[in-house]
């Protein structure tokens, strides 16, 4: 059976892995001419990083990306509200990652080139059309290229071709009217250098993370961070580009975070490229599939980046996509697959939009007027692990105990 698959991003990269291990015969279209290692970090949570380790990746995984210790959520002023464990150690089966997104999708890249071969992915082809001909998928490019396969998956992201094929009636993207700042830069060590925080409120945010093993055993740390800001009158959602270059015009709204172990106003002003983006996503969809095409990753279930859960749902996506298809190599295998992931990654999306884990931010914020405040006068540990365990639970990353 022959699968092509719309967009050569993490997700579509891991689905070309996975049908290959099942003895799929699969070709991967990427609209862009030259694949480059774009982006900033990314966190792949330990539901997702065991598809990573289940295709035998761990040892490059391991070399490239920081083992998230733990998740630590803090007030502007820097009280650490909760600290929540990652990795082995706290009790998952496998770790939780913090990567450059860029060097995730190139190993992937790379690993495909390698296994299918280097044929595998077909740059520059922008997928314009595609239309189901008997039991073909007939696809139609923007430079008048075509191809033929038996099945068609759609992993071409948050603007996907494919879903607004399907869903031609679909409604505008969703924006509560947050804008993200982002930006990576090297920048001294802070904690054990294998933790992240995520600090402020709802209306100001910041979330920083080391995403460089290599530079951690330097000594040092490469730095993702994420300036978010509620704004009153916001840039439309449908011009988004996350490759927009930004300025540092949010950071007067930061001028009261401090934190103990890093020195934020340096941290930003050290970052040569900063990108703008507004937090969008979309409602969940009724249905991913139609006769011989469905969809995976953000195509299927763009979701606000709370909880770091957007690559980790579409690698869950490639390696249960690949498993329905192995029992039923038919469009009903696209109907068994989505009948598995689409009610929980619905699930995710709203659970997201009430701001999953983060929501203990807004606890402390209320309740937290002073750097003299203690978060022990509060908050018990008791509210603060209720959230945790039920995002846990709808993310699908629940401990070996739970």
């Amino acid at each position: 059976m022959k699968i092509a698959i719309a967009g050569a991003g993490i997700g579509g990269l891991a689905a070309a892995l996975t049908l290959h291990q099942q003895g799929f015969d699969v070709t991967v279209y990427e609209a862009v001419r030259e694949l480059k290692p774009l982006g900033v970090g990314i966190n792949v949570l330990p539901h997702g990083s065991s598809v990573l380790h289940h295709l035998g990746l761990n040892e490059q995984m391991d070399q490239l990306a920081i083992r998230t210790r733990a998740v630590e959520y803090r007030t502007r002023f820097g009280h650490i509200i909760q600290s929540d464990p990652r990795g082995v150690e706290a009790g998952f089966a496998f770790p939780q990652y913090s990567v450059h997104r860029g060097q995730l999708q190139f190993l992937l890249l790379e690993t495909v080139q390698v296994r299918l071969g280097p044929d595998a992915v077909v740059a520059g082809a922008a997928l314009q059309h595609f239309e189901q001909v008997g039991e073909k998928v007939e696809l139609s490019f923007a430079d008048g290229r075509s191809a033929e396969a038996d099945l068609l998956i759609g992993a071409d992201g948050f603007w996907s071709l494919v879903r607004a094929q399907i869903n031609p009636d679909e409604g505008p993207a969703h924006y509560a009217g947050t804008m993200m700042w982002r930006g990576a830069c090297e920048f001294p060590q802070f904690g054990d250098g294998r933790t992240m925080f995520i600090a402020g409120n709802h209306d100001v945010k910041l979330v920083c993370y080391p995403i460089s093993e290599e530079a951690r055993q330097r000594g040092s740390s490469l730095v993702n961070w994420v300036a978010e800001l509620r704004q009153d009158a916001p840039r439309a959602a449908e011009t988004a580009d996350w490759t927009q270059s930004a300025s540092l015009e949010f950071l007067p709204f930061f001028s009261e975070f401090l934190m103990a172990d890093i020195d934020i106003g340096p941290m930003f002003e050290s970052t040569q490229n900063i990108t703008l983006y507004p937090m969008i996503d979309r409602d969940p969809l009724t249905g991913w599939t139609q006769g011989r095409v469905s969809l995976l990753g953000d195509a299927a279930h763009p979701m606000y980046p709370i909880g770091a859960n957007g690559a980790s749902q579409a690698l869950v996506d490639a390696k249960a996509l690949a498993e329905a298809l192995s029992n039923n190599p038919t469009p009903q295998g696209l109907l068994d697959y989505e009948k598995v992931r689409r009610p929980i990654t619905s699930k995710v999306v709203l659970a997201n939009r009430q701001y999953g884990p983060e929501r203990v931010l807004d606890i402390a914020d209320a309740r937290i007027k002073s750097a003299d405040d203690r978060i022990e006068d509060v908050i018990t540990a008791e509210e603060l692990e209720s959230v945790a365990a039920q995002y846990r639970a709808r993310a699908g990353f629940k401990k070996a105990s739970e």
